[in-house]
């Protein structure tokens, strides 16, 4: 997945054959998109017939501490959720995250009304 600057950050894409909704979520600021918690809700959601998208930050991609400033964040968000909706266009969408990620997901929805 790449933002606007060409940044490319990694995302993970599962999607159950019969999937109805799609979760877009982000890691939280110390864990990436293949920690244990994002991994077993991924599985417990597709289980329920939901797709889910996991992303990374870009600082995380570096494998740097210092999280991206909200200008950059934002930008990742609006990249996975336009990624999502390219990827699974007849799913409703749901993009949202853990932590401080979560409060990203959702200023940046908020800002951007594409949801």
């Amino acid at each position: 997945m790449a933002l606007p600057d060409g940044t490319k950050v990694s995302a993970l894409l599962r999607a159950p054959e019969d999937a109805r909704a799609l979760y877009v979520f982000a890691h939280g600021a110390g864990t990436g998109m293949q920690h244990a918690n994002m991994s077993s809700l991924a599985d417990a959601l597709a289980a329920a017939n939901v797709a889910t998208l996991r992303y990374h930050f870009p600082y995380m991609e570096r494998s740097s501490k210092r999280a991206d400033s909200p200008a950059v964040a934002d930008a990742a968000v609006q990249a996975a959720v336009a990624d999502a909706r390219r990827r699974l266009p007849a799913l409703p969408l749901f993009p949202g995250g853990r932590s401080f990620r979560g409060r990203m997901t959702s200023q940046s929805q908020a800002i951007s009304a594409d949801v």
